[in-house]
C-alpha cells in the first residue's frame, strides 16, 4: 500500500494565478487610463478634477495592497512609454508638469488603500478610512510636487501649494472615498483571484 500523500491546504489553492492577477491589475490600469478621460478643470488651478482617484482606490481595495499597487504602476509605465493615459496626453515629459506628482502618488495610494483594509478589515467605516488613506498619499505626493514645480516657475509657496493643489480637491476626493468603500465589497466578490 502506497503511502497517502498530504493534502495540500485550502489555503494554497486559492492563491491567484499569475494569469488571474495580470488581468486583474491589468483592468484596473485601463480602468484608470478612462478615469482620466472623465475630468473637470477648476479656473484656478493646472490640476484637473478627474475619476483616476477613485480608480485608483478602487484598485487597493479591490485588488489588495500589492496588486493594487501592481495596477498603478503598470498605468504609469503605459503613460511613461507615451500612450495618451493621462489627462492631457502621455510621455516621460507629462511627469514634470504640475500633476506629475499626483501621477507618481498613484501606486503609493493603491497600496495604503490596500494595507489600510487589510488592517482595519472590511465594511463601512473601515473602507472609508483605507480610501482616505490612499486620498492622503495622493495629496501628499501631489502637493509635495506641485510645490517644487511652482518653485521651478518662480512662484513658491505653501499658500499656493494649498489653493491650487490641496483644498479644492479635498471635499471631492472625500466624496469618491466614500463612493469606493461602497462599491469595494461587490466589486471584490466578482473579481475572481483565488
Amino acid at each position: 500500500m502506497r503511502p497517502e500523500r498530504p493534502r495540500v491546504r485550502e489555503e494554497v489553492l486559492r492563491v491567484p494565478g499569475l494569469a488571474a492577477a495580470l488581468a486583474a491589475t491589468t483592468a484596473f490600469a485601463a480602468l484608470t487610463a478612462l478615469g482620466a478621460r472623465v475630468q473637470f478643470h477648476l479656473p484656478f488651478t493646472p490640476v484637473p478634477v478627474t475619476a483616476q482617484v477613485l480608480c485608483v482606490l478602487l484598485a487597493g481595495g479591490v485588488l489588495g495592497p500589492r496588486l493594487g499597487f501592481v495596477s498603478q504602476a503598470q498605468y504609469l509605465a503605459a503613460g511613461l512609454a507615451g500612450l495618451p493615459v493621462f489627462a492631457h496626453g502621455g510621455g516621460p515629459a507629462y511627469l514634470l508638469g504640475p500633476t506629475g506628482g499626483y501621477l507618481l502618488a498613484f501606486p503609493a495610494a493603491a497600496f495604503a488603500v490596500g494595507a489600510v483594509s487589510r488592517l482595519l478589515g472590511e465594511g463601512g467605516w473601515r473602507a472609508f478610512l483605507a480610501g482616505l488613506a490612499g486620498v492622503a498619499a495622493i495629496h501628499l505626493i501631489g502637493g509635495c510636487w506641485y510645490g517644487v514645480w511652482l518653485s521651478a516657475a518662480g512662484r513658491a509657496g505653501v499658500a499656493a501649494v494649498l489653493s491650487q493643489a490641496v483644498v479644492p480637491f479635498i471635499a471631492v476626493d472625500a466624496a469618491k472615498a466614500a463612493v469606493a468603500a461602497g462599491l469595494f465589497p461587490g466589486i471584490r466578490s466578482r473579481v475572481a483571484l483565488g
